[in-house]
């Protein structure tokens, strides 16, 4: 069975978003990046990036709720167990959700969207960047154009 559009399109943000190296500055200037564009845009998110069990930048703007932090939770675990983005599982297991069916406990894991891996070129996934407060396509959005954007001002 051929993949679906959507499924190709998270694939190739997956292949594309791929970091020459990520350090705790690094984060710190991605986080800011997405975290000033949510502040010009007026949009009450949550931004998260973490490695396993290290926080590497969290800001929570005006307009989020203590909800985003179960979510940023949830989400960030699904990718680093995963090595996907949520976007990616969600649709990936759209006929089969392995939350339902208690393969994953949902108080652990989400498959909506916004979680993204930070995968670095000869190390694989070192990490989630996390975006919650919005719908689940939009915090997706925000995160892979965060990345994009700032791949291109390091010249990745």
């Amino acid at each position: 069975m051929a993949d679906s559009p959507r499924l190709t399109e998270l694939r190739q943000q997956e292949e594309e978003l791929v970091f020459a190296s990520f350090d705790h500055h690094d984060a710190w200037r991605l986080g800011s990046l997405i975290a000033n564009h949510a502040i010009a845009s007026e949009l009450g998110v949550a931004i998260d990036i973490r490695r396993h069990n290290l926080v590497l930048f969290r800001c929570v703007l005006p307009g989020s709720t203590a909800d985003q932090e179960e979510w940023i939770r949830r989400k960030s675990a699904a990718v680093l167990r995963f090595e996907h983005s949520t976007a990616l599982l969600g649709e990936q297991f759209s006929e089969r959700n392995p939350l339902g069916g208690g393969w994953l406990a949902p108080e652990d894991y989400t498959l909506d969207g916004g979680s993204f891996p930070i995968r670095v070129r000869g190390a694989g996934v070192i990490g989630a960047v996390t975006v919650s407060g919005l719908s689940s396509e939009e915090d997706h959005q925000m995160v892979v154009d965060g990345i994009r954007n700032y791949l291109k001002t390091v010249g990745v």
